[in-house]
């Protein structure tokens, strides 16, 4: 079982301020970026460092099993990332029945859950905000030889409940990347996965982008482009790599964020943007003067709740037969992956 704990920040002064389009600095960094290893103990010795609740949950995921092997590359992975938009690791600890990673405390909740909100007042220039710091921890990441591999709006984090600030977090699928040896993977959410992912070719940089361009099409307009009704067709239709601008979702939309996410949702992923073209794409500059004459509020708020409600039941739906068949399996005194 993997336990992950937050780290609450501290007092320390601003480091630099967004140069973007925002109503508030970021806040203060919670600790200097530490380069960890995994250390062996009980609860009860990790408990003389840290206080631990048990009983308040942050956040979840899927029932599984989590290798010590797993752990350590992911470990390895975040001790590459120091950047303010990529969740950082402060500790590690392994114990006889878990792996607990104590990771920076990021309080503002998912990205989509945030913005669904009806108070909050989505606009065209709030997306290039998001997209631009998702980019920029792209791009460092890249630059550090990483791919992440599971970029999701689950996996995109509002660092507080008011400001526009944003990290990528969860690299537990992540991998160290070297261009000169083949990397394939078969492993991710289905609707972002790109085509090499689903037919098993080579990986690359670009590999993110397309889901990067997926994400970017959902908070414009709401709908996710190669979404089924189940995994089959999803991923038929990501194979397929058939997509437009739906009419009514897109209306009011500016030419350059289509031509944005024209330019990341390819098939051949050599001919997608990278994270530092998609830094220089016109979409994502002069965001200041953007955001005075754009106050328009987007449609995809409301088809963005519709999708998060499905995610939601879906995921409670999964948490559910998960748990009744670990108590068949535990039961009858055996215990094997739950496949879920």
């Amino acid at each position: 079982m993997l336990v992950a704990a937050m780290a609450r920040r501290g007092g320390i002064p601003p480091q630099c301020l967004l140069s973007l389009a925002d109503d508030t600095p970021p806040p203060p960094a919670p600790f200097t970026h530490r380069v960890v290893s995994l250390k062996t103990g009980d609860v009860r010795s990790i408990s003389t460092i840290y206080n631990i609740n048990t009983k308040e949950m942050l956040g979840g995921g899927l029932f599984g099993v989590l290798l010590p092997e797993t752990a350590e590359l992911e470990i390895d992975v975040m001790n590459q990332l120091n950047h303010r938009n990529l969740i950082q690791l402060y500790d590690a600890f392994e114990t006889p029945r878990d792996i607990m990673l104590f990771m920076e405390f990021v309080e503002g909740g998912e990205l989509f859950e945030r913005i669904i909100d009806e108070d909050y007042h989505l606009t065209e220039v709030d997306c290039m905000v998001f997209v631009r710091q998702i980019c920029d921890g792209i791009l460092f990441m890249h630059h550090m030889r990483v791919l992440h591999l599971d970029l999701k709006p689950e996996n995109i984090l509002c660092v507080t409940s008011t400001g526009h600030m944003v990290k990528i977090i969860d690299f537990g699928l992540a991998r160290r990347f070297n261009p000169r040896e083949k990397l394939k993977v078969n492993f991710g959410t289905p609707e972002f996965l790109s085509p090499e992912v689903v037919s098993y070719e080579q990986v690359s940089y670009t590999t993110d982008m397309w889901s990067m361009g997926v994400i970017t099409y959902m908070l414009l307009s709401g709908l996710s482009p190669f979404l089924g009704d189940n995994d089959t067709e999803t991923l038929n239709s990501v194979l397929a790599a058939k997509w437009d601008f739906d009419e009514e979702a897109f209306e009011g939309i500016s030419d350059e964020a289509k031509d944005f996410v024209s330019n990341l949702i390819i098939k051949n992923k050599s001919g997608r943007m990278n994270a530092a073209q998609c830094l220089q794409h016109p979409w994502l500059n002069n965001l200041a003067d953007k955001a005075k004459h754009v106050n328009r509020r987007l449609k995809s708020q409301v088809l963005l709740r519709k999708y998060v409600m499905r995610q939601r039941w879906k995921k409670n739906f999964i948490g559910v037969c998960a748990a009744n068949r670990f108590k068949k399996i535990t039961s009858s005194g055996s215990l094997t992956a739950l496949g879920v």
